[in-house]
């Protein structure tokens, strides 16, 4: 069944990661590429990464990334980035995912994968950017521990782009990434390095199905990255409260909890109305808001 028809027409969503999280006119410009179906963008610039929500029906979804992966690809150089967050590439991952229209229907699982394998053939043919697909086939981590290296590009050149360097395309289910962060000012007066350590400790004992974790330096302190993968089984409070628990073990205090990209509306409800503010959620953050604002 095509998109533009009977239950494909049910919305899809792309979650673009591009490796640009400081020169505004940048992110702006990628931003704009894909018009109206750019529902949310997250910058940040201590990961120097931008986070592109898109949305609408799954052919609109594929045409507006291919617009924006363009303008990524022209305007990022991936020689002069640094960042703390691992990337492979100026348009670094574009996962496609399957979303329920207000009807009950969904994007079937077969036209999400092919919007994502016609997007890796197309940034191979017209960017020469090589990609690398993720899904049913291997996870995202598989992708980022082992391309280029026993992994080879599933489309497009065999080598890195020289500027842009590779892609990640993906299908998967909904994600929601949060990240916890921590303060350096512990009560025992310890060092920025201690309280990475800490993050980094926190985050290997985290990890589980349905939760991805990487502990990370940021600023003048540490963030435990989350990737709910599952966010049936792991709630942000529960992912929050461990953070925030083991952190004060060792001294430490959390500062924030941060939501990258948007959320599902059944995420959000799993979370007390009286605790969203201290996790940093909003009822406007979930995908389903956003859409419905789309729609006018």
């Amino acid at each position: 069944m095509t998109p533009g028809g009977g239950p494909g027409n049910a919305p899809a969503e792309c979650v673009v990661n591009i490796s640009e999280g400081r020169d505004a006119g940048v992110v702006a410009a990628v931003a704009a590429a894909g018009g109206p179906l750019v529902l949310d963008v997250h910058t940040d610039a201590e990961h120097h990464r931008s986070v592109l929500t898109l949305a609408g029906p799954l052919a609109d979804v594929e045409a507006a990334t291919r617009s924006v992966a363009a303008v990524a690809v022209e305007r990022i150089d991936l020689r002069r980035h640094a960042g703390v967050h691992p990337r492979r590439g100026s348009v670094d991952v574009v996962p496609f995912v399957p979303l329920r229209a207000p009807d009950g229907s969904t994007t079937p699982w077969d036209s999400v994968l092919g919007a994502r394998n016609a997007y890796a053939r197309w940034s191979g043919d017209e960017l020469g950017v090589p990609c690398f697909l993720y899904g049913p086939e291997r996870s995202l981590p598989d992708v980022r521990r082992d391309a280029f290296v026993a992994l080879a590009p599933d489309t497009g050149p065999p080598v890195a782009h020289p500027t842009a360097g590779a892609t990640a395309v993906g299908a998967r289910t909904v994600l929601i990434a949060y990240n916890v962060w921590i303060s350096a000012a512990g009560s025992d007066g310890a060092h920025r390095e201690d309280v990475v350590a800490v993050a980094r400790g926190l985050a290997s004992g985290m990890r589980r199905p349905g939760l991805r974790t990487l502990g990370l330096a940021v600023g003048g302190g540490a963030q435990v990255s989350c990737n709910v993968v599952d966010p049936e089984r792991v709630t942000l409070t529960e992912v929050y409260d461990t953070v925030a628990r083991g952190a004060a073990a060792q001294g430490y205090e959390v500062c924030r909890g941060e939501l990258v990209g948007l959320l599902p509306h059944a995420a959000l409800s799993a979370v007390p109305g009286r605790r969203r503010a201290e996790l940093g959620l909003r009822a406007e953050d979930t995908i389903e808001f956003r859409l419905d604002a789309q729609r006018g």
